[in-house]
């Protein structure tokens, strides 16, 4: 049986600043590229039968470095859309919502480029993910190259819990994380590793 492999794009000026990134097409820094071209043994000598990536350039980019320049674009692998708080930091927001956290407190709408998105929404999204390279994984490895809190999301709902679980799961840019089985049980088989883990 093979794995599913998470792949977070590599660095950006807005990611590094904390800076809610949906739909902008921000792209990636030099320390970005470098991180995820380190990435590449994560996937070298895999049995990938499958590879998609997110619309965006970063991801595009990361897919290309990391060697699977075959990736399927599929706009299900777009970033959740933050609405009127992209390219805002938490801070920023907190001042004008105390407490304010993306996974319980959603966005508000944004301008036509950025309507925004629920939970649920982005739920669904790596829902159709997930039903669409399940059925592909007893054959070889999957690879999927897209964004932070997307992937979270798509862990939780890989694992059965509901989209807003994906919090518990911390995601730095440039690393890889594999999603598998034990048993007939969906597993988490590593989680948030970074270009050194390989090399």
């Amino acid at each position: 049986m093979g794995e599913l492999i998470l792949i977070r794009h590599g660095a950006t000026e807005w990611s590094s600043a904390g800076r809610h990134t949906g739909r902008t097409d921000v792209p990636l820094t030099d320390e970005g590229l470098a991180a995820a071209i380190r990435l590449s043994p994560a996937v070298a000598g895999r049995q990938i039968i499958g590879t998609w990536t997110s619309p965006a350039s970063r991801a595009r980019r990361t897919a290309d470095a990391v060697g699977l320049a075959d990736a399927v674009v599929s706009p299900d692998l777009w970033e959740w859309d933050y609405g009127g708080y992209e390219g805002r930091t938490t801070t920023q927001i907190q001042t004008e919502r105390p407490g304010w956290s993306l996974w319980s407190d959603g966005i508000v709408p944004g301008d036509a480029e950025h309507p925004g998105e629920t939970i649920e929404q982005v739920g669904h999204r790596a829902d159709a993910v997930l039903g669409r390279v399940t059925p592909l994984l007893p054959g070889g490895d999957v690879a999927l190259v897209a964004h932070g809190h997307l992937l979270r999301v798509l862990t939780a709902r890989w694992l059965g819990l509901p989209p807003a679980a994906g919090r518990l799961f911390r995601l730095d840019t440039g690393t890889v994380s594999l999603l598998g089985f034990e048993h007939a049980d969906p597993v988490i088989s590593s989680w948030n590793l970074p270009a050194a883990a390989f090399g």
